[in-house]
Formats: structure tokens, sequence, C-alpha cells
């Protein structure tokens, strides 16, 4: 027999009561995380990724950590090429502080939700999760109703994105890990003519400073040793350094 009319769950008041009592939870057990919606700059149509993509805002909310003994994953893994951390969350946050807080930024390529590959930094571990997957329907319809956004993150694996959130300790990752030669073009005290502060070469190319050194920047790069093992082996005086013809 079909339910009950007089024990209609899905009333707006009840709803609405049944969502302030979610965002006073997540006030109270959650912690504050910032937001970070993705900016794309040029978008591969072909392979769906954008590697020019930049994060020019930070917007803080409250957010639960699904899982409370601590991340998820595979952890901190030793692999062939150093050591490799693996480390997952879920975030759970309100639809509605979403939309206030957030859902009006033109950056979202999706308005009024969280979208996958924005990020989440979270300041207590100083760690940066990038969103993998939104789940907009877990609790799944309780009093026909859908108040919170579950989203599952994975580390951050950073590849010289701009960082231009103006809160300090994300902007300091970009100035840390960047291995992007263009962050260290020398500029003028004045800008040119032409509007632009950079000092250019005839052809009009960016002229960058010595202290550019990608062994520094990255120090599992081995670019000097590979230089310097090829000038012992390469002897360009020949005809032919890598091997005369028979």
């Amino acid at each position: 027999m079909p339910t009950n009319v007089y024990f209609d769950p899905g009333t707006t008041s009840e709803q609405r009561l049944y969502e302030n009592l979610i965002i006073e939870q997540l006030r109270a057990f959650g912690h504050d995380v910032y937001y970070l919606p993705r900016k794309l700059v040029n978008e591969d149509t072909l392979f769906g990724e954008d590697r020019l993509s930049s994060f020019n805002d930070a917007y803080i909310i409250e957010m639960y950590l699904d899982n409370i003994e601590g991340f998820e994953g595979q952890k901190e893994m030793m692999t062939r090429f150093g050591l490799d951390i693996q480390d997952e969350a879920t975030w759970v946050v309100s639809r509605r502080r979403f939309e206030q807080l957030v859902s009006t930024d033109q950056n979202l390529i999706v308005s009024s939700r969280p979208n996958e590959g924005d990020l989440i930094y979270f300041p207590k571990a100083k760690k940066l999760f990038e969103i993998s997957f939104v789940d907009h329907d877990d609790p799944f319809y309780q009093i026909y109703n859908l108040p919170t956004f579950k989203m599952r993150c994975r580390t951050f694996e950073y590849s010289s994105e701009r960082l231009d959130t103006g809160v300090s300790t994300i902007d300091a990752i970009e100035d840390s890990l960047s291995t992007d030669a263009l962050a260290f073009k020398l500029t003028l005290e004045s800008g040119t003519d032409s509007g632009t502060n950079y000092l250019l070469t005839e052809d009009g190319d960016f002229i960058v400073s010595e202290s550019y050194n990608i062994d520094t920047i990255d120090t599992s790069a081995d670019n000097t040793f590979f230089e310097t093992q090829g000038d012992s082996i390469l002897d360009f005086s020949e005809r032919n350094p890598f091997g005369e013809v028979t």
C-alpha cells in the first residue's frame, strides 16, 4: 500500500531543520579548509587536461573529514623513483554553505557544486588534496533531500601550476616547488613603452636569471650528473662522436 500521507518526510520545514542540524555538526566537528577552484588556461580537449591551469582564489569553508582515524589510501610507499606519498581523504561539505561561499566563483567549470580537479588545502596538516570524485547523493535522499557533497580526494601532485590565491602558506608552495623557468625571468625597475616590465632579448624571448638551477629546485633531478657523465663519454672532436661508420 502507499505510504502514509500524514507522515510525509519531504516537507520543506523538515528538510530545512535537517540541513541546519548538519551544518551545526560540521561547524562543531569539522575543520576550516581552503577551497581552490581550478582556472583553465589552455585546455587540451583531446586528453581532457590543462597543463597551464592556475588557482587564483581560495575560499575558507568548514568541512568534515569522514575518516576520523586519519588519512586513507596507501600512505607512504617506497618506489623506484623514491618516496611516494599517496594519502587520500574524504571531505564532507554542506551544499548550502558551498553555494553561499564558493558557487559564485567564475572559475568553477560546473557551477553550484565542487568540481573534480579543484583543490582543498588542509592548514593543520599543510597538505593539498585534489578532488577526484564528487558524490552528490550520499547520504541517499534522507527526508527527500540531498544536503551534502562528499568529495573523495587524493594528495595533489604539484607540477608547476600557478598559485596566486593571496594566502601566503598556499602561494609558498609554488615558490618552493615550481620548476617553471619563466618564474625566474628578469624584470625591469620600471615598465617599458609596451607596458611590460620584463627584460627581453632581440627576438622577444624572456631572459632567465642565472639563479635558476633545476638541481637546486628539485633535489631528485640528475641533470648535472648526466651532463657530466656524458661529457666524459662523448668526444665532439671526432667527425662522428657517436661512432664511426665502418
